[in-house]
């Protein structure tokens, strides 16, 4: 079973690490193992969701999804994305900047370290609004309760999280502006790149998340539908329509799907740049990742095990929030790309770890989880 699930991931995985090595020898293998491990960790509650959602769907749907959406997520913002960014922020064209990676690395080297900050600002802001709105939401289980309980009593405040990373994105452009004229003002105008590419990646996360929601609610209604034609039909003794009801519906889980893939990949893509900004091991890293991802949602599917390890998605938007700070302050100060990584495996083996000692203390106790108040949803 696990084989038949994850065997391509397999495979991927040895093809990425020896295409890693000769690419750029053993240092590279090791920077792709971290950005594979890193977009695993920062997906996983992705796979969850997406589990759930997949699992509703018939046979041909799932297999669209695993086929057209492997292509999508795997080349598409795996591969492609980074290249985009690359090539707005430092203002070249694509084919240019595929171009300088492969041939003119020092070149493109300079280019993105050019762009850093409005990469930065503009990732930073993404990922810190997704943190915020994960820990300002309440939720019957808690993983540090000391510290999620009061902060998703501040959560019920319309607007904070909003509120929060505007005032962050200010002292952030500020603190950069102070920086650049202390050292003569040449680069003063980066405290205004900062601000508005900051600015942008707020508006992205808004308009990702909106989008989610639409196609959320077009599911849930489209699904109430389908369960009164499906009672009139037992009623009346008449038959549904197989396309009415793999219809509509089935397409807006997709269309739904599609876009929580995509702004979930948003965080592990931009999280890269916090680790390396060469975009064949970013594309490399990123795209086994992203197969694991994809298995791990065919596994949870099967075994139906989706709620064995609660923490896991709250280790997963710790390290998103780590990863906006971290980003936010290379800005200004360089950080060690291998910390960077270190960071978010640490706290996804740290929920992980606390799931399984929840798991084990519910069983001792005789109990699912089920109805568990917050209080015992501690991980610590």
């Amino acid at each position: 079973m696990l084989l038949k699930t994850f065997g391509w991931s397999f495979v991927i995985t040895a093809i990425g690490l020896a295409l890693a090595v000769l690419y750029d020898g053993w240092t590279a293998l090791g920077v792709v193992a971290i950005l594979a491990v890193l977009e695993i960790s920062l997906s996983f509650d992705n796979a969850v969701v997406n589990a759930g959602i997949l699992k509703k769907m018939n046979a041909f749907w799932q297999k669209i999804f695993l086929t057209i959406g492997v292509l999508i997520a795997v080349f598409g913002m795996r591969l492609l994305f980074p290249v985009v960014i690359v090539a707005i922020s430092a203002k070249v064209g694509p084919i240019d900047a595929v171009d300088l990676a492969l041939n003119d690395a020092d070149r493109y080297q300079q280019l993105v370290t050019d762009a850093h900050p409005s990469i930065a600002a503009f990732g930073g802001m993404f990922l810190l609004m997704i943190f915020l709105d994960f820990i300002f939401e309440d939720r019957d289980i808690k993983w540090l309760a000391w510290l999620e309980r009061p902060l998703a009593k501040l959560g019920k405040i319309d607007m904070l999280s909003v509120c929060i990373a505007m005032i962050v994105l200010l002292v952030a452009s500020m603190t950069f502006a102070t920086h650049a004229h202390q050292h003569g003002g040449a680069h003063v105008d980066k405290a205004q790149t900062v601000l508005i590419s900051g600015i942008a990646g707020l508006i992205t996360y808004l308009v990702v998340g909106g989008l989610s929601g639409y196609f959320e609610n077009r599911l849930e209604e489209d699904e109430e539908r389908e369960h009164e034609a499906e009672e009139e039909a037992k009623r009346t003794g008449s038959k549904v329509s197989a396309v009415a009801m793999a219809g509509k519906a089935a397409f807006f889980m997709f269309l739904y799907l599609e876009v929580l893939d995509a702004s979930f990949s948003f965080d592990g893509v931009i999280g890269a740049f916090a680790i390396t900004n060469d975009i064949v091991l970013m594309a490399l890293g990123l795209g086994i990742g992203a197969m694991y991802v994809r298995s791990l949602t065919v596994y949870l599917v099967r075994q139906g095990t989706l709620d064995d390890y609660v923490y896991l998605e709250h280790g997963a938007h710790y390290a998103i929030g780590a990863l906006a700070v971290i980003l936010l302050v290379t800005i200004q100060y360089e950080i060690n790309e291998v910390i960077t990584g270190l960071v978010g495996v640490i706290l996804i083996a740290w929920s992980f770890f606390s799931s399984v000692r929840r798991n084990r203390r519910l069983a001792a106790a005789g109990g699912d989880g089920a109805g568990e108040p917050a209080e015992v949803g501690s991980g610590v």
